[in-house]
């Protein structure tokens, strides 16, 4: 793997960005800043979070069936500050500490969705994203420009560095939401990485009676008891993962043996949230044992307007995200973090930090 820090004289028109060029080719460079329309405003990053798509993108050129064709800015889970705000008059004013809801619904082929859900949407795009040509330019840079539909503004007295993790605790918010009323359930997480933790930490608000998280490695696992897991367990241990006999099941892992556990481990007449996204094509799935249980297997993908919730829980200290962050680096040592966030057993979410950030510290932050 290789990463090329470029730079040129700096003026107004260029920003610093994370650049995925190929397969293990990282490079940190200087970029032409696009000029913004009427609805769009200037933000300067100051948090951006590693993504597994991310690190898909890096080690594999490739996120699922969404090839890298093209240089592409990494990055979609990010927080700044507005530098200049729309001239249109949309949106928050400079200054504003905003999050940014990466997603942008359109109707592509026209293919049907509900409505209320555009997370669904089949033309939809995502920053950071080469599921299209050409791509969609994520947000790991000092400064963006980006439609003020996207923005956030945050509550006063949020930190920005809290608020980095919005968008990735969305996703674990829609994927509780998709699993019901879980108020008093018992409920089995498999998988512990940033989503699976996150989703204890949604589930521990949302009054789960008992919350059983699985892992392969020992620091995932002590991050989700820390997020508020009632226990844990190696998930190389398939008898008690299966004795957990979970009303519901968190399926974050996107692993075919994950997805096994998780069917395993759910009670007669459950629910098997599916989050964690597995490889394109045919998986092996134990469907008898899923069918004799009237199990119901539910699909989770992104969010919708959930990152609206996660600002106001996260502002009035409802949701605690303080065990998520386990690193975090300079953006110019983007490579670095993304080798830290590869290492499933030695890291959680890991941030980088962008111009706007205030440099709490780099490597590890606990």
């Amino acid at each position: 793997m290789t990463v090329e820090t470029t730079s040129t004289t700096s003026t107004t028109r260029t920003t610093r960005a994370v650049v995925a060029h190929a397969a293990g080719d990282l490079r940190v460079e200087d970029l032409p800043l696009a000029d913004p329309a009427p609805d769009e405003a200037v933000i300067a990053i100051a948090y951006g979070g590693v993504c597994g798509s991310d690190l898909h993108y890096w080690t594999h050129g490739a996120a699922g069936e969404s090839i890298l064709r093209a240089p592409m800015v990494l990055g979609h889970e990010v927080v700044g500050v507005v530098e200049a705000a729309a001239a249109d008059g949309s949106g928050p004013a400079a200054g504003t500490p905003v999050a940014v809801h990466p997603a942008t619904p359109l109707p592509g082929d026209g293919s049907r969705y509900p409505e209320d859900r555009p997370n669904l949407a089949p033309g939809a795009t995502y920053l950071g994203s080469a599921a299209r040509v050409p791509h969609t330019a994520g947000a790991f840079a000092d400064r963006v420009v980006l439609p003020t539909r996207m923005l956030r503004a945050l509550p006063h007295g949020l930190p920005l560095r809290t608020a980095a993790l919005a968008e990735p605790a969305a996703v674990a918010w829609h994927a509780v939401h998709r699993a019901g009323e879980v108020r008093g359930k018992r409920v089995l997480v498999v998988g512990s990485g940033p989503i699976g933790a996150l989703a204890v930490t949604v589930l521990r608000r949302a009054g789960a009676a008992e919350i059983v998280a699985t892992d392969l490695h020992e620091r995932p696992r002590s991050i989700a008891a820390a997020a508020g897991a009632t226990r844990t367990i190696d998930a190389r241990d398939a008898e008690a993962v299966a004795a957990v006999d979970a009303d519901i099941v968190i399926e974050s892992s996107g692993t075919a043996p994950g997805l096994a556990a998780a069917i395993g481990g759910a009670t007669r007449g459950g629910r098997v949230v599916l989050v964690g996204l597995l490889p394109p094509g045919d998986q092996p799935v134990p469907v008898a044992r899923a069918i004799a249980r009237e199990l119901e297997l539910v699909g989770s993908f992104r969010f919708a307007d959930e990152i609206d919730e996660v600002i106001a829980a996260l502002a009035d200290g409802s949701l605690d995200v303080s065990a998520i962050v386990t690193h975090e680096f300079a953006a110019e040592e983007a490579l670095r973090a993304f080798e830290v966030a590869l290492d499933a057993s030695a890291s959680g979410k890991v941030l980088l930090r962008f111009g706007a950030g205030s440099g709490d510290g780099d490597g590890d932050a606990r």
